[in-house]
């Protein structure tokens, strides 16, 4: 066990998917795993262990920001020896033409966070791992999912007004707004494991002329794509990456 997380030595695979709603991880668990056991239920940030194609896997929800994940993240790969992380979330795209459950894969992370500001002599460039980059791209692929590579921007806020800067990610070449991807690489390159976020775009971010973004729900794809092809894709990325 460690400080937030009750499962037993041995209880969680050394290859998760991790999630930020608690009911997510469940819906994987039921509908994705074979033989799944739930091995944690402390703080609702559920944690299930099964086999999925024939590989032992695990799926916890760790919530939301990077306090949260940091905390998660950090003892999974410190207490319980987990060498494969991925993260399916949610984020809001820059791109125009973006649409509902197109995927970002965050090759790496910018941030509005201070998380690391006291840690090193200069700053950290958290990085996903490539053959888990790689090893998801083409996955996608084979699944006809439209497919996005590149930096996104990790906040600390959702909510932002007038005085945040989007135009400038946007200039910069940022996909995506999300708020957890500094925590999982930086952990991850901490402990020496493997980390990647898959992430669904959900919301389209636009900013008007006086600089205030607006979010609009992302148009359907056609065909039609949903959270279950970003969790399928997670899964796979996780079972078929050496360790």
């Amino acid at each position: 066990m460690s400080m937030h997380i009750d499962a037993l030595p041995g209880e969680i695979a050394e290859r998760i998917v991790l999630v930020g709603d608690p009911f997510r991880a469940k819906h994987i668990a039921e509908t994705c795993l074979e033989e799944a056991v739930c091995v944690n239920e402390k703080r609702a940030a559920f944690c299930y262990t099964g086999n999925y194609n024939d590989i032992r896997v695990s799926v916890m929800a760790v919530g939301m920001g990077n306090p949260s994940m940091l905390i998660y993240s950090t003892e999974l790969f410190r207490d319980y020896g987990v060498k494969i992380a991925v993260r399916a979330g949610t984020s809001g795209g820059y791109l125009p033409g973006m649409k509902k459950f197109d995927i970002v894969l965050a090759q790496a992370t910018s941030t509005t966070s201070n998380i690391n500001n006291d840690r090193f002599n200069g700053y950290f460039a958290p990085i996903a791992d490539f053959g888990l980059l790689c090893t998801a791209n083409e996955i996608a692929k084979q699944m006809a999912l439209k497919t996005y590579v590149g930096n996104v921007i990790c906040n600390d806020r959702i909510y932002r007004d007038e005085t945040y800067k989007s135009k400038i990610w946007q200039q910069y070449g940022i996909l995506a707004s999300e708020m957890e991807g500094t925590a999982l690489y930086t952990a991850a390159a901490e402990f020496g494991a493997k980390a990647l976020m898959a992430i669904g775009i959900v919301l389209n971010i636009t900013v008007d002329e006086e600089g205030v973004e607006h979010f609009s729900d992302a148009p359907e794809n056609d065909p039609k794509r949903s959270v279950d092809d970003l969790i399928r894709l997670a899964l796979l990325t996780a079972v078929k990456s050496d360790l």
